[in-house]
């Protein structure tokens, strides 16, 4: 036998012994056991005849390749790895941080510092750093304050958006204003770090939550309230809710949200609208949810001491109002909802819908002064799209040239006119002082005429006539010189 066929040998002995290791981990054998002994006879006989081989069906590629690329769900035999594919996001989570935005707006007193000092369970507002409300400026102005929060590990850098001297003037008009203009510009900057050549990972500073703050005046919305949350509720989640619920019994506190949640309807607010869910049981906590809004709350930065244990609560003589009760007020529902169960939907209704809203406004094309968005401009390919605004710039420069050409012609047309009328008008003006001047010549050689008749009558009377036409001769060549 030959090398080269020594060689083949080896290579074929090889090639066995690892399609047989193969078959034996896709069958859940151990790959470490013993291999069965190759026997050379079963490949090559002695007579060294190729075995036949059965004959083949016909395949139907297309059944083929739809088992091989079909959208069915494959259970695996063994572990593959992929599973942990959640717990890698987590990890990267978990070292990244999140970041949450939380803007507080209402009129000075009402418990806003309070209320985020009783959520959060940490003293962002002390002594050092009074609320707005405690502050000396009261014209609106926007204030943000910033913290890292950590619990179990998980870091939050929390960001707290003030609005001190909100509705506090005798005239609130556009009080709103400062409040758009800082959302709309944590937008534009989020855009602008995305729309860079080179991106850079930027902190998201957008604003995530508006907890608006209704006073517990038990007769509805002030007109102020009605417009902020019109002004405001297509650029970020709104969840209303009444300050000091402690101030009103249990049946006006039920009145109260009614009448709140009717008005909201009939001025066509939006609010921050709950997830659907699949599941009974978090279909049954949204529920839950619902029915508390607007949440009816109560804040107190005191730890009182009552049946044994410190709670979270305001002292009054006719007893505990317990801030971490569901049977005294909504703070439970309110921070279950804000913190623990729907933050992250709070962020992506915020990234998908109000951030997206703003970003289409700002990059489709509009259409000239209605600042409209054009229909079907985002479903155009931009060489296209960049023709198209071309050509409707030419045909409107065109229009303005037709435009001032017909407003030139016409103004040379009232210019002429105005010229020759004026022309007309001096004509006439020198007829009649021709006339004029003719009038007054034919009246003095009239007076002349008379004066030579008395002149030559009184000549005649004296005797006078020869040396009189001598006179008279030279009198009338002197007229005729003068004229």
């Amino acid at each position: 036998m030959s090398t080269q066929a020594v060689t083949m040998n080896s290579e074929a002995f090889a090639e066995e012994i690892n399609a047989a290791k193969r078959e034996a981990f896709f069958k859940g054998g151990d790959p470490s056991a013993p291999l069965p002994k190759f026997d050379p006879s079963s490949r090559f006989g002695v007579d060294r005849e190729r075995i036949q081989e059965p004959p083949r069906k016909e395949v139907d590629h297309g059944k083929d390749k739809d088992k091989k690329y079909g959208d069915g769900t494959k259970e695996l035999d063994g572990y593959v790895g992929f599973a942990s594919l959640p717990n890698q996001v987590y990890r990267k989570s978990v070292k990244k941080g999140f970041e949450f935005t939380l803007m507080v707006v209402g009129e000075s007193g009402l418990g806003k510092s309070t209320l985020i000092n009783s959520l959060f369970l940490s003293d962002l507002y002390c002594a050092e750093y009074p609320g707005p409300s405690h502050r000396i400026q009261k014209t609106v102005k926007v204030e943000t304050t910033k913290t890292v929060l950590k619990e179990n590990g998980v870091q939050l850098q929390l960001t707290v958006v003030d609005t001190p001297g909100f509705g506090d003037a005798v005239d609130n008009s556009n009080c709103w204003q400062p409040v758009i203009d800082f959302i709309d510009s944590k937008y534009d900057d989020y855009l602008n770090s995305e729309s860079r050549v080179s991106r850079i990972t930027m902190p998201d500073y957008r604003v995530h939550t508006c907890l608006y703050f209704i006073a517990p005046t038990g007769h509805g919305l002030k007109p102020l309230d009605v417009e902020f949350m019109k002004r405001l509720h297509d650029k970020v989640n709104i969840i209303p809710l009444i300050a000091k619920a402690d101030t009103l019994t249990p049946d006006e506190c039920r009145e109260f949200k009614k009448t709140i949640l009717n008005e909201i309807a009939r001025h066509k607010i939006r609010i921050y609208e709950f997830p659907e869910c699949d599941d009974d049981e978090d279909s049954k906590i949204q529920k839950k949810l619902r029915d508390r809004v607007p949440f009816a709350v109560v804040g107190s930065n005191r730890v009182i001491e009552a049946g044994g244990k410190r709670v979270r609560g305001r002292q009054y003589p006719w007893g505990l109002v317990e801030v971490e009760n569901l049977e005294h007020n909504d703070f439970i529902a309110l921070r279950n909802m804000l913190i623990r169960t729907h933050m992250q939907d709070l962020k992506d209704v915020t990234n998908n819908v109000h951030y997206e809203n703003y970003r289409y406004s700002k990059l489709a094309p509009s259409t000239g002064d209605s600042k409209q968005i054009k229909p079907g401009s985002m479903s155009k390919d931009p060489l296209s799209q960049m023709a198209e605004e071309k050509r409707e710039h030419d045909n409107k420069m065109k229009k303005m040239e037709a435009e001032m050409e017909q407003v030139f012609e016409m103004k040379v047309k009232e210019k002429k006119q105005k010229l020759k009328d004026s022309e007309a008008d001096l004509q006439r003006r020198a007829e009649q002082m021709k006339k004029s001047l003719e009038q007054q010549q034919k009246e003095l050689d009239d007076r002349w005429k008379q004066f030579e008749k008395e002149k030559t009558t009184w000549e005649d009377s004296v005797g006078l006539t020869g040396k009189g036409s001598s006179e008279n001769i030279s009198v009338k060549k002197d007229k005729k010189r003068l004229f």
